[in-house]
């Protein structure tokens, strides 16, 4: 599953229970501003997309990773290595 539609709609799938206001996803979607979450919520969605790809998102890479579309790229490449 290395398409990034298919990526972007698994993380938008693993993004809906946290939604909690109902935002419309984009790429441009940010986790702190747009979503609100708190770094609880982001390191529980975190788990939850490791499990999803069986994958390993490192501290430095969460640190980066501010947009839906950042983490999608991410994915994408961790899932190609």
């Amino acid at each position: 599953m290395s398409d990034r539609n298919d990526i972007f709609a698994t993380v938008s799938a693993q993004i809906e229970p946290f939604n909690k206001k109902g935002i419309e996803l984009t790429d441009a979607t940010t986790f702190a501003g747009d979503l609100e979450w708190d770094s609880l919520t982001v390191m529980d969605f975190v788990a939850a997309i490791e499990d999803e790809f069986d994958i390993i998102i490192t501290m430095n890479m969460q640190a980066e990773i501010e947009t839906v579309g950042q983490l999608v790229d991410a994915v994408q490449k961790l899932k190609a290595d």
